[in-house]
């Protein structure tokens, strides 16, 4: 990349550790490890499930591998897309690799489209046609759906674009039966309710930012308090919907006693917020989020492997 070409990409005011050449953590913070893992984690929870508590190593290894690129891919189109924005909310995004100009937007493209095509020989090779196909349309849907539409035209940008972290749930039941069923509708319906409580969570950190950038998110455009309601709102539903299917029999005993538990802390938590719409009731309401839906899914797979 010549060096005028880099000065053009930079935002104003870059600062001399933006303007350094890419790095390797530049590559990998183009995947978003963090939300990687967590999408990761609810796959295999899924497979488990699926497989009734032992799914074959080598399938889920392919899981593992080809979710994980599959995701990475998808989150590098996002910083493509969103370098405008990531510009606008401050040091922390805008610092982030293609919105400084360490990593052009040619060179991340290419880089998610090899992650994208890789992911979905490896799920091919290693679990099946299903499971890579539902990866990518994960993909698909956060870049084309959320990232270019939803995002930036609409409040319910986040409750349609659940959707896109939903779908490894799928994938992931897919790869270990090579069809879909009634645990796999629950597993993606609990992680798309449960999107806009948490997201929305955030969203009350960083309404001013979401402001600056003239992105449409809750808080911005309904103001706090009304997103703190609906955060209270959703958190029961989603904690209602996890109950079903270990009421049903889907999932066992010990999934309904950690659905019981983490759901009543959820509700707790999310109540306190809309009663007390603090920064510190937000940040808390949010890291937790993040915990109850590891551990629900943990749940999942342990109920599954000791049935």
């Amino acid at each position: 990349m010549a060096v005028s070409e880099l000065t053009e990409a930079l935002p104003v005011g870059a600062t001399r550790a933006q303007r350094r050449a890419p790095a390797w953590r530049d590559y990998v913070t183009l995947t978003k490890p963090r939300i990687m893992s967590l999408l990761v984690l609810t796959a295999v929870c899924a497979m488990v499930a699926a497989a009734g508590g032992s799914p074959p190593l080598v399938a889920l290894l392919g899981l593992v591998v080809g979710g994980g690129l599959a995701c990475g891919g998808a989150s590098a189109l996002n910083h493509v897309i969103d370098r405008d924005i990531d510009r606008l909310m401050g040091p922390r995004t805008a610092s982030r690799p293609v919105a400084a100009g360490r990593v052009s937007p040619a060179r991340a493209v290419v880089f998610a489209l090899v992650l994208l095509a890789l992911s979905f020989a490896v799920m091919v090779a290693f679990d099946n046609l299903l499971a890579a196909a539902l990866a990518l349309c994960g993909g698909a849907y956060y870049v084309v759906v959320y990232t270019l539409w939803l995002k930036r035209t609409t409040p319910q940008n986040i409750v349609i674009g659940g959707a896109a972290g939903a779908i490894p749930t799928l994938s992931g039941w897919a790869a270990a039966s090579g069809h879909l069923g009634l645990g796999a509708v629950f597993l993606f319906s609990i992680v798309l309710l449960w999107t806009p409580p948490h997201f929305w969570a955030l969203a009350l950190l960083l309404e001013r930012q979401y402001a600056a950038a003239r992105i449409p998110m809750m808080p911005v455009v309904r103001g706090a308090r009304a997103t703190a309601f609906q955060v209270l709102v959703y958190s029961l539903v989603l904690v209602a919907v996890t109950l079903v299917p270990g009421v049903i029999g889907t999932f066992g005993v010990l999934y309904l006693g950690a659905a019981l538990a983490l759901g009543g802390a959820f509700i707790v938590l999310a109540w306190r917020l809309w009663r007390d719409g603090t920064p510190a009731r937000a940040g808390v309401l949010f890291h937790f989020s993040l915990l109850y839906l590891a551990l629900l899914f943990v749940a999942v797979a342990l109920d599954a492997a000791l049935r």
